[in-house]
């Protein structure tokens, strides 16, 4: 395995309605926020994430220069590219239609498995799962960089892609992540609905908030490539922390 691949390891099917090196740092982003604790802040060269992508050394470089502007990155020239290791990640909620954007959204920070196991499936989840009663619940907490509470998500999946789901997966990686490079689920589509709505007790418990404090409910739908619905995700935002952005491509 090349240094390239052991800190990318995901492939990126790249989008001919998106520019090449957005699409490129919205995968490096996840890698970085998706990263062990105890991972290198040395990034491979230049020259090796761009054979890694397929893309030129231009591109490359144009991928890095936004995510320095975030400040999750620094470029010391002969010395190389460092992750940050205090950087505090941008929190906009951005739907920019390609799967490494939802990807490099959902990482960054801590993740809590809460708890999972069959469920039954409530009906704005079951409308999307035709003849099934229930689904595989999986409930985690994510926290951010200073340890507070972000966000908690619960993703009901198909059965039998949640049998082949690790736990250890979950805990570093999103669901759209584990799913697609993990157990090679060729994804389609997404589709993303962001509704504000305020905090039922559960999630006010969670999250740390007051009852009834303004949230940002995110629900992701996510089929394969034979039309069949694979996860659904209900992500629960804090008001406070996040914010909600679309960009569109002129055509």
């Amino acid at each position: 395995m090349t240094t390239a691949n052991a800190f990318a390891p995901d492939s990126l099917v790249l989008n001919g309605k998106l520019p090449l090196w957005y699409q490129v740092s919205q995968s490096l982003r996840a890698s970085i926020l998706g990263r062990p604790a105890d991972a290198p802040l040395r990034l491979p060269t230049e020259e090796e994430l761009a054979a890694h992508y397929g893309v030129s050394v231009l591109t490359l470089r144009q991928a890095l220069k936004e995510l320095e502007a975030e400040g999750l990155i620094s470029r010391h020239r002969r010395r190389g590219t460092f992750i940050e290791p205090a950087a505090r990640r941008a929190v906009p909620v951005k739907l920019l239609g390609s799967v490494d954007a939802i990807v490099a959204q959902q990482s960054g920070g801590r993740t809590t498995i809460l708890s999972h196991g069959p469920a039954p499936l409530p009906p704005d989840a079951a409308e999307h799962f035709p003849g099934r009663t229930e689904a595989v619940s999986f409930r985690r907490l994510r926290h951010d960089e200073s340890g507070e509470p972000s966000n908690w998500a619960q993703n009901y999946v198909r059965p039998e892609l949640a049998a082949g789901i690790d736990l250890a997966d979950l805990e570093r990686w999103p669901m759209t992540k584990v799913l697609r490079d993990v157990l090679g689920v060729r994804i389609s589509r997404i589709t993303d609905t962001v509704t504000a709505r305020l905090a039922d007790p559960d999630t006010a418990r969670l999250l740390g908030v007051p009852l009834l404090s303004p949230i940002l409910h995110y629900t992701g739908v996510t089929y394969d490539d034979t039309g069949q619905v694979a996860d659904v995700a209900h992500i629960h935002y804090r008001g406070d922390r996040f914010s909600f952005s679309v960009t569109m491509e002129a055509p």
